[in-house]
């Protein structure tokens, strides 16, 4: 069974980390210029969450804003706390919001990069009302440690005290939102200690343990380690093992599969040049994906340098030439308007959109842009795409918070793609 709904508590105040990060929630306090909220929508994503519930409150502007901007296509609903509520006030808000039987929940401020789906399939197996993933952790007194059954059923919950060694509770759950709500527990309260540590004897608690990388930014010291430990994204360090054949793979044109003029336009074809390996790489991603896009800016005819007749013949002659390479192209989308505010020209997400109306079977959620300009890695993250930047022109660098991972080339994104598959 699939759950495909996430709840993502990112309300608390972070007063602890109001020394390294002053007038900012938590789950935004930026890490490798990002917000760390960033790396949790990215982990989710990957492991198939659709639909993100974001339980707010302190400074939920701030979140809100974040997301509506760099988060433009996510399915995202926000359950915003008027006073606090406390995590399981937090939780139950949020649950209110979903039709879904079972949910994810995620701390904001905590990333445990953890197999989702199979912590989904054991919780289901064991029917459990609320399955725990669980860190082993040696000398630690930060956290309060966790004791397991032999069937994994949890035993006891400990309070916070020097432990040598021990499980913790990573602060991800897949919860049965029915058997949660059927205990009407008022608000304010804790969800660890109201429902999880008062239940235990009446409820079916079940933990899973992980070893999978685990960071909690709580703390100025953490918060530090974070942007040491994070220096390479999530996607990097588990290269591409989560993409599944059920993802887009959207490319700009120019400086990806062909040479660019800079300066200037490809207003022929006989000025059309692929890159070198261009034509290999596409052939080999070509089964990779259900689809295979094409987005590209071409103002050059909206300034009358060329016609639309011929950046057609181009791009007819470039699918031929693909194809007879053994790679295809699904379609591709072009906007020759100069004007920066139209919905179509990248940055801004049209290409996409239209896309995704003409092969509805697209997740936006779900794919990959390949560029080589700052617009197109803007453009990737306005969809909620994984991007890949091409640093074919030096003088137009991107952010590097719009930038998921680098290559040289096509071809070298390619060859790690399919190894680190």
């Amino acid at each position: 069974m699939r759950i495909s709904t996430a709840i993502i508590l990112a309300g608390g105040l972070g007063t602890r980390l109001r020394s390294a990060v002053p007038d900012l929630p938590k789950c935004m306090a930026p890490v490798n210029n990002k917000p760390f909220l960033a790396y949790v929508i990215e982990y989710l994503k990957k492991e198939g969450i659709t639909h993100f519930i974001f339980s707010l409150g302190y400074k939920s502007e701030v979140v809100i804003s974040y997301l509506n901007k760099k988060h433009l296509s996510l399915n995202k609903t926000y359950a915003i706390e008027s006073e606090p509520l406390g995590t399981g006030g937090g939780i139950q808000l949020a649950c209110s919001k979903t039709l879904e039987e079972n949910v994810v929940i995620v701390n904001g401020d905590t990333l445990f990069n953890v197999n989702i789906s199979e912590i989904i399939s054991e919780h289901f197996r064991l029917k459990a009302d609320c399955t725990i993933a669980l860190k082993h952790l040696t000398d630690f007194s930060r956290y309060g440690s966790v004791e397991l059954n032999t069937n994994f059923s949890i035993k006891s919950f400990h309070e916070k005290k020097y432990c040598a060694e021990g499980f913790i509770n990573g602060g991800l759950y897949v919860l049965n939102v029915k058997k949660f709500s059927a205990q009407k527990l008022k608000p304010p309260f804790s969800f660890e200690k109201e429902f999880l540590e008062k239940n235990i004897k009446t409820l079916k608690f079940y933990g899973i343990e992980s070893n999978s990388f685990f960071i909690d930014i709580g703390i100025p010291e953490d918060f530090e380690k974070a942007d040491r430990e994070l220096s390479e994204s999530i996607f990097q360090k588990n290269k591409f093992a989560t993409i599944t054949k059920d993802y887009t793979l959207f490319l700009d044109r120019d400086g990806v599969i062909n040479e660019e003029v800079v300066g200037d336009y490809i207003r022929n074809w006989q000025d059309f040049i692929f890159r070198p390996g261009s034509l290999e790489a596409i052939a080999m991603l070509t089964p990779l994906f259900q689809r295979v896009i094409v987005v590209t800016n071409q103002r050059g005819v909206g300034k009358g340098l060329m016609t639309l007749e011929e950046l057609n013949f181009i791009n007819a002659n470039m699918f031929i030439e693909i194809e007879a390479a053994g790679g295809k192209i699904d379609k591709v989308y072009c906007c020759t308007s100069t004007d920066n505010n139209d919905i179509n020209r990248k940055p801004n997400p049209g290409m996409a959109l239209q896309a995704k109306t003409d092969f509805p079977e697209i997740d936006l959620s779900k794919s990959i842009m390949v560029g080589n300009m700052p617009n197109d890695m803007l453009f990737g993250r306005n969809i909620g795409a994984i991007t890949i930047y091409l640093p074919t022109r030096a003088e137009e660098n991107p952010s590097q918070s719009t930038v998921d991972a680098e290559y040289k080339t096509l071809l070298s994104f390619t060859r790690d793609f399919i190894a680190g598959r």
